[in-house]
């Protein structure tokens, strides 16, 4: 399976995503990185999405770590979205929620968005819900950044994970479905340590296979 894989902003660096994906590659996952997502570079996003299974979205909207402006707008959001719905797979990780609140086709695609966080805590991880992602996946408790997540209309989106901390609870993991395509969204992951954990590599493998596969025939 060929995945692009978007990373790296100031704040969320490239070495933590591919730390975390890097080991899945036994698995049969070939994972090709993009890290400054620039107006150049945007000129080829749509024919480059084409060439992928998949595509992960783990970094704000940020060009790059070092370029602090934003890399998608409200006039090439709707890229994502003919993807998705074309039958394309949309697997959201941690930072890929930050800074698309006022992007109406990427809200509305990805299901929620980043709203805040309290300081590093323990989070607990718990699956809520028996699924193909969820499968075998017991509930573990890490330091964390707890995301606090501002959810779009709920009628189609599918919370099968949720976080708990000292702050509260809040949606973890969830899925939805655009047009042809797959969309799963997985918010834990600010620290290495996390997408390490065994019960997060089991929930980024099952992720990456139910949103690469099309909804035809569910």
């Amino acid at each position: 399976m060929n995945i692009l894989v978007l990373c790296d902003d100031q704040w969320h660096p490239a070495d933590v995503v591919k730390g975390g994906l890097e080991p899945l590659r036994a698995g049969g996952f070939n994972f090709h990185y993009i890290l400054e997502t620039d107006a150049e570079w945007q000129d080829s996003l749509e024919r480059l999405l084409t060439e992928y299974d998949l595509l992960i979205l783990a970094k704000s909207n940020r060009v790059s770590a070092v370029k602090e402006q934003p890399w998608l707008t409200a006039q090439t959001g709707g890229l994502l979205q003919r993807y998705v719905s074309a039958g394309g797979g949309l697997l959201v990780l941690h930072s890929g929620t930050v800074g698309y609140r006022d992007i109406e086709d990427v809200r509305g695609l990805v299901g929620g968005v980043f709203h805040h966080h309290p300081e590093q805590c323990p989070v607990t991880v718990e699956p809520v819900q028996e699924t193909e992602i969820t499968r075998g996946v017991q509930a573990f408790t890490l330091q964390d950044e707890h995301y606090f997540m501002d959810m779009t209309d709920q009628s189609d989106v599918n919370i099968f994970m949720v976080t708990r901390s000292e702050h509260g609870e809040q949606p973890g993991g969830w899925t939805r479905t655009e047009g042809e395509g797959r969309v799963c969204v997985l918010t834990p992951g600010h620290n290495l340590a996390v997408w390490l954990h065994p019960g997060y590599q089991q929930l980024l493998r099952q992720a990456l296979t139910w949103t690469a596969s099309a909804p035809i025939g569910e």
